[in-house]
């Protein structure tokens, strides 16, 4: 047990999802005299998962951005600045020039987008993984009127496993209430075997086989190796190339330069921790999220996910105010999760299961609905609610 009469310092990385779980849960959960201090570069939050209908004009920037004045208000210390360095064995963080140390450090730092690896991508398109991407997609899409679409996953893994499916559906909905899906070819291109592979291989065909209902054509197992911006084609490693008049993309996934220059990562290029309790290798460090790469029993990583995000960030809370206060028992993170999948025309479906089951993860495809839509928008307006 620790000497529950001397305060902690708690230090928490990125203010993303699961950042802002942790801070706000441990400032509620632990007494005032331990500090929590949350440590990230931009002044909002933006609820990713809204992203696809900024893409489509259904949602504005103001709609899913929120500040994080409220973390404050609960007694969260915020320090606005990139994160120059981190020394896990001391548990240290520099930023703006100054040194953090904690008891605890809690690493939620996501995922860095490397859309320059992919020579020609960034002139070529806009991805609808960030807010200004997903802006500038909005307003080429309406001057959009015939050709090609293309829906671009450029490598894996890549986070929110839904998400290339749901832009394809929603862009291709955008046609039909344009009155232009006559004059307009919609193809999805990934590296991956199937949509959501990891889901089973039946779950992947029925998504495969609403996709393909709407009439997009999905390209499995193509590999970009470089996007000719000046005639908009798309070239790949197996020798096909494919012509586009609008590309929306998936980024390049990577993990944060500043956690690979500290040697945080592993084999697979992402934090290795422990399965159940978030534990890094360093003592009393954490790290949760899109940053860490955890392989299941089918040798394929844990999705890259809000909902997992979320799962964790509760599991370590739990657990760090256990070891301060020497109170209940630990928890463990049982693998959970589920994500909405919206197709348009107000409807959405749903994935959800057991990502930890054995032998192999046992997830449930719920076919797409009006119920399941109002459930999507009940969620983002009940979770931007609850947090900020």
């Amino acid at each position: 047990m620790n000497d529950v009469t001397k305060g902690k310092t708690i230090l928490v990385l990125g203010g993303g999802l699961g950042g802002v779980v942790v801070a706000t849960e441990l400032r509620k959960k632990l007494s005032s005299k331990h500090k929590v201090i949350l440590v990230e570069r931009e002044n909002n939050y933006v609820f990713s998962p809204s992203l696809p209908w900024l893409m489509i004009g259904t949602r504005r920037r103001k709609d899913i951005t929120r500040s994080r004045a409220k973390l404050t208000k609960l007694g969260v210390e915020i320090i606005s600045g990139d994160i120059e360095k981190i020394n896990a064995i001391q548990r240290s963080v520099q930023v703006n020039q100054q040194t953090l140390i904690g008891d605890y450090l809690i690493i939620a730092l996501g995922v860095e987008y490397a859309d320059e690896t992919i020579p020609g991508l960034v002139e070529a398109g806009n991805t609808f993984y960030n807010i200004d991407g997903a802006e500038k997609l909005n307003e080429a899409r309406l001057k959009f009127n015939s050709g090609r679409i293309a829906v671009l996953v450029t490598s894996l893994p890549f986070k929110c496993p839904a998400a290339p499916v749901e832009a394809a559906l929603l862009l291709e909905n955008d046609c039909r209430k344009r009155n232009i899906r006559d004059a307009v070819q919609v193809d999805m291109y990934t590296p991956e075997p199937g949509p959501m592979s990891l889901s089973g291989p039946e779950n992947s065909k029925q998504l495969r086989a609403m996709v393909e209902a709407r009439n997009i054509t999905y390209h499995a197992e193509h590999k970009v190796t470089e996007v000719d911006a000046e005639n908009k084609k798309i070239i790949f490693a197996n020798g096909v190339t494919a012509d586009f008049d609008l590309l929306a993309y998936v980024p390049p996934h990577q993990a944060p330069k500043v956690v690979i220059d500290a040697g945080l990562v592993g084999e697979s290029g992402w934090i290795p921790v422990d399965k159940f309790n978030l534990k890094t290798k360093f003592d009393n460090v954490y790290a949760i999220g899109d940053v860490t790469g955890i392989k299941l029993s089918v040798g394929k990583p844990l999705p890259k996910a809000g909902v997992i995000a979320h799962g964790q960030a509760e599991v370590v809370v739990h657990n760090i105010v256990h070891e301060i206060s020497g109170q209940g028992s630990s928890k463990k993170f049982e693998g959970r999760g589920a994500c909405f999948i919206e197709t348009g025309a107000g409807k959405a479906g749903m994935g959800n299961g057991n990502f930890y089951a054995e032998p192999k993860p046992q997830m449930k495809l719920h076919k797409p609905g009006y119920l399941m839509h109002l459930g999507k928008v009940a969620f983002e307006k009940y979770w931007l609610f609850k947090w900020f």
